[in-house]
C-alpha cells in the first residue's frame, strides 16, 4: 500500500509523536518551574509568574519543535512562528475548557481535570495540528510572503 506523500512512516511517526509528548514535558517543566521561581524568589504576584512561565515554556517548546520534534530547524522560522501561535491560542482555549467541562461541570479534581484535558488536547489538537500544519515541510506560510 503507498503511503501518502509526506506521511512518515509507521516507525517514524511513532517516534516523532514520543518527542512531541517528550518536548511537551520539557515545556511544562520550564513553564511551572519559571512560575514557582518568580513567585518565591522573585516575589512576584501568582498571575503575571503564571505569564512569565507559559511565554518561556512556549518559547522551548517551539524550539524543542523545530530542532528535536519535527526536525525542520532549516525551514523559514517566520511562517512556523505564526502558524504555532494560532494552534496554541485554540490549545489554550480548548484547555481552559476541558477545566471547565472536567472540573467545573463534571466535579472531578482540578489537577486530574487538568491532566485529562491536557493529554486530549495534546493528542488530538497540539500533536496533529503542529505536525502537519506549523512545521509541515509540505507547505508555505500564507501569512508571511516569500523573502
Amino acid at each position: 500500500m503507498a503511503e501518502a506523500p509526506g506521511a512518515a512512516p509507521p516507525r517514524r511517526g511513532f517516534w516523532q509523536w514520543v518527542r512531541h509528548h517528550l518536548t511537551s514535558v520539557a515545556a511544562t517543566v520550564v513553564d511551572y518551574g519559571l512560575m514557582v521561581a518568580c513567585v518565591e524568589l522573585l516575589h512576584l504576584r501568582p498571575v503575571p509568574a503564571t505569564a512569565v512561565g507559559a511565554l518561556a515554556g512556549a518559547a522551548m517548546s517551539f524550539t524543542l519543535a523545530r530542532v528535536f520534534t519535527y526536525r525542520v530547524s532549516d525551514a523559514p522560522v517566520a511562517g512556523q512562528t505564526w502558524r504555532y501561535a494560532l494552534v496554541s491560542a485554540a490549545s489554550l482555549g480548548l484547555n481552559a475548557a476541558g477545566e471547565y467541562l472536567f472540573n467545573g461541570v463534571l466535579g472531578l479534581q482540578y489537577l486530574l481535570a487538568r491532566l485529562i484535558t491536557s493529554i486530549i488536547v495534546s493528542n488530538f489538537w497540539n500533536y496533529p495540528l503542529q505536525r502537519f500544519f506549523v512545521f509541515s515541510r509540505r507547505r508555505e506560510s500564507p501569512l508571511v510572503p516569500p523573502a
